[in-house]
């Protein structure tokens, strides 16, 4: 591996084109031979759950679903904030594939090296 790279996505349907952008930017990463992450937090954790971004394709980008299903199958991960996806009541048994909860100190530990990270 040539390093880590990290993304950390807070919106959802709130604003798709962060969404759409930040999925690309994972994939370029992850495409690039990195070990890549994307922490959802705030709205962005409702992504995880399976059929809530099959209506999101911003014009000029492939659909969202697309993005995230490709950087899965590329070997990205996707965590969730665990107090994010409890905040939502979301259903954990409705995780999409390669999404996995859990806390900061999680985040922390994966960034703690001086990891790059981004921001949407």
């Amino acid at each position: 591996m040539a390093g880590k790279f990290c993304i950390t996505l807070a919106s959802s349907k709130d604003n798709t084109d962060k969404a759409t952008v930040a999925f690309v930017v994972a994939n370029a990463a992850v495409a690039s031979d990195k070990k890549t992450l994307v922490f959802l937090s705030i709205e962005g954790v409702r992504l995880c759950q399976k059929g809530f971004a099959d209506d999101i394709h911003e014009s000029g980008f492939a659909p969202l679903k697309e993005l995230m299903t490709n950087f899965t199958k590329a070997g990205g991960a996707i965590w969730v904030c665990s107090p994010c996806f409890k905040k939502r009541n979301l259903d954990e048994k409705n995780l999409i594939d390669g999404a996995t909860i859990v806390g900061g100190a999680k985040l922390v530990e994966f960034l703690g090296d001086g990891t790059p990270c981004v921001s949407y």
